[in-house]
């Protein structure tokens, strides 16, 4: 049996009188989609703080890529990326661009590769504009 990418048990977080999560529990199997969907105040954006290691749970455990976000917060941070939803990318750069500059931030060797190959991964290769060089 493999370590799921997340695996949350029990986390709970209260906001002084408010209590946001009680009790939350999921996983996420490797390599699988996984939305976190809810309404307004329903503590979506607290449990990706938690998982993210930029907030503590008051109670429970979670762990990402098998690293407790609690003790393992560095292996944590080192093995996600985080990005809020109207940051996620330069409107100026290609998509493939995009992804060389986060590899580039992230000190991944050969970012160029590695942007190639999540945009075959991900069958995106065909909307890459190529771009011609200035004159």
């Amino acid at each position: 049996m493999t370590t799921p990418a997340i695996s949350v048990r029990g986390i709970e977080k209260s906001y002084k009188d408010l209590q946001v999560l009680h009790g939350v529990d999921f996983e996420v199997e490797k390599g699988s989609i996984f939305a976190l969907l809810g309404s307004n105040g329903a503590g979506k954006t607290t449990m990706v703080r938690i998982l993210s290691t930029l907030l503590t749970a008051d109670a429970g455990t979670a762990s990402v890529q098998g690293h407790d976000v609690t003790t393992a917060a560095r292996k944590v941070r080192e093995a996600i990326s985080l990005t809020g939803q109207f940051a996620a990318v330069d409107e100026i750069l290609t998509g493939r661009e995009n992804l060389v500059l986060v590899a580039k931030l992230r000190h991944l060797p050969d970012p160029g590769a590695i942007a190639d190959r999540l945009l075959a991964t991900f069958r995106l290769t065909a909307a890459e504009p190529v771009r011609t060089p200035a004159a």
